[in-house]
């Protein structure tokens, strides 16, 4: 059975950081493309980083230069390194995989006060 679950959403403070991970189990990891995405209320989930098997990465325009992906093939794990909060990155943040389907964790809240 494939499970995604995210972890280190939280409050914080605009300006302030959070990293959010996201531990893989049941599924070869090492050659999938990851990727983090995210909903804020009232609005389409979109995507805000992923990075493929090889390494290459893939940022949107409103995270480039503040969000870093990156990946632990040892542990399994998909990271989100978010640095410069501002209030408008509040919203759920959810993990997936690029597999023979997609594959999506329960998601993680993340809040940012201005």
């Amino acid at each position: 059975q494939v499970q995604l679950v995210e972890s280190g959403g939280g409050l914080v403070q605009a300006g302030g950081s959070l990293r959010l991970s996201c531990a893989v189990s049941g599924i070869i990891f090492s050659t999938k493309t990851m990727g983090w995405y995210r909903q804020a209320p009232g609005k389409q989930r979109e995507m805000v980083a992923n990075m493929h098997g090889g390494g290459t990465k893939n940022y949107s325009q409103a995270v480039k230069g503040r969000f870093t992906i990156s990946r632990d093939n040892a542990r399994r794990t998909v990271y989100l390194q978010m640095n410069d909060l501002k209030s408008e990155d509040t919203g759920v943040y959810y993990c997936k995989m690029d597999a023979a389907r997609d594959y999506w964790g329960q998601g993680t809240q993340v809040t940012v006060s201005s």
